[in-house]
């Protein structure tokens, strides 16, 4: 059995959770963008990334906090040491919510919805916060039973009533569909998940794509083998900006500042996490809402900021006709292809990513680690910004392992 742990409005109940003033009243965390709203907020119709203009209209009464992203990262790495204490097998998918496999601790511990309410009950009263948990058979039905218990719940799924409790629901609950993808099985008359369950996976390749239509065909016949991965590692690393309302167009410097600080920004995530990626990709947003993207392979992978800087820029060059005549609202960068740093095959010269850019690189990267990530900028940089850093777990290096030979 599979518990997925989600905390409640992370954000928003970490603020109510250190000023009483807030406690039941509308929050919204974030002031141009909303970056989390309180449940009393979503109940006037707020949501996260919603404009901040809007979110006022929807909840005029609602208190506008700013981000502390670092009370919000000592607070995942608290709830997550309760994960860690409650079963070895846990998978971090972001910084407040995770999966937990408990099958093998019913000898030890218990049933897994009692294991579900002693966790919920540690992280209220350790943490302070509230946390709703879904318990079932698969990944994806925890997931989706943990968002039908919220908030401050507890579900789980009964092995043999599976089909009853996800049939029903809407198939925007099904995992990977969004407002497109639901847009287009609503014109092929699929409301529902059963309604999807009940066509054949051959007419969803016709909806919605070949890789899509074998995804939501399986999750919605209860076909999800995917264990609890510990360790598990991103296989791509990204920030993106958004850069204004449409119609007023950015200049290429602008444009060009604003890549140069995503780029500093995805590079340093990298080295942290020692590793080395292949791909990157530009994505953008026009003023008609419309996206694009580019794309551009290296040679050698490289974690190095100057490589992915001129790939880049080399994207954004290409790119520019499209800009100009559309107009950009959101400028996006996404390393793609990572590998284990250290496992990188060195050509001559022996230098792993050029014999210069790896000590500015590792010096720059110990300057902000030390004393915050502005403290050193770019000169293009100075005045400008580039979007807010969210918190994201970390990507743990994995110990390494003696070769078979020397073991």
């Amino acid at each position: 059995m599979i518990l997925h742990a989600d905390l409640d409005s992370f954000f928003a109940s970490v603020e109510q959770r250190d000023d009483p003033r807030l406690r039941g009243r509308p929050v919204i965390v974030g002031g141009g963008v909303v970056l989390a709203a309180s449940y009393e907020a979503k109940a006037y119709g707020v949501r996260s990334a919603m404009g901040g203009r809007q979110a006022m209209r929807l909840c005029p009464d609602a208190l506008v906090v700013p981000a502390r992203f670092s009370a919000y990262v000592e607070a995942s790495k608290q709830v997550f040491a309760i994960f860690d204490d409650t079963t070895p097998l846990v998978e971090g998918v972001s910084i407040d919510e995770a999966f937990l496999d408990v099958g093998g601790l019913r000898r030890l511990v218990g049933e897994p919805e009692d294991i579900a309410a002693s966790l919920r009950e540690r992280v209220r009263d350790e943490v302070g916060l509230p946390i709703s948990v879904g318990i079932a058979r698969t990944k994806y039905l925890a997931k989706v039973a943990s968002a039908v218990s919220k908030p401050d719940g507890l579900l789980a799924v009964d092995p043999y009533r599976e089909e009853e409790f996800l049939h029903p629901l809407p198939v925007e609950r099904l995992w990977g569909v969004g407002a497109i993808t639901a847009a287009k099985l609503h014109a092929d008359g699929i409301r529902t998940i059963g309604e999807l369950a009940g066509r054949e996976e051959a007419e969803l390749r016709t909806t919605v794509g070949k890789a899509a239509g074998r995804h939501l065909w399986a999750l919605a016949n209860l076909l999800d083998p995917r264990p609890v991965e510990v360790g598990r590692r991103r296989r791509s690393i990204g920030s993106q900006c958004a850069i204004g309302r449409p119609g007023k167009p950015k200049s290429r410097p602008e444009l060009e500042a604003l890549l140069a600080g995503l780029v500093d920004r995805v590079a340093r995530r990298l080295r942290a996490g020692e590793r080395i990626g292949q791909t990157f990709t530009l994505r953008l947003r026009f003023d008609d809402f419309g996206r694009a993207t580019r794309s551009a392979t290296l040679a050698h992978s490289s974690a190095a900021t100057a490589t992915w800087l001129e790939t880049g820029r080399r994207l954004l060059d290409a790119a520019w006709p499209l800009i100009e005549e559309k107009g950009c609202t959101l400028l996006g960068v996404t390393i793609s292809g990572l590998v284990d740093g250290r496992s990188q095959q060195l050509e001559l010269p022996l230098f792993p990513h050029g014999p210069h850019e790896c000590g500015l690189d590792a010096a720059l990267d110990r300057v902000r680690e030390r004393f915050g990530s502005s403290v050193v900028t770019r000169g293009a940089l100075v005045g400008r910004r580039t979007g807010l850093e969210m918190p994201t777990l970390p990507d743990h290096v994995p110990p390494r392992r003696p070769h078979r030979a020397l073991a």
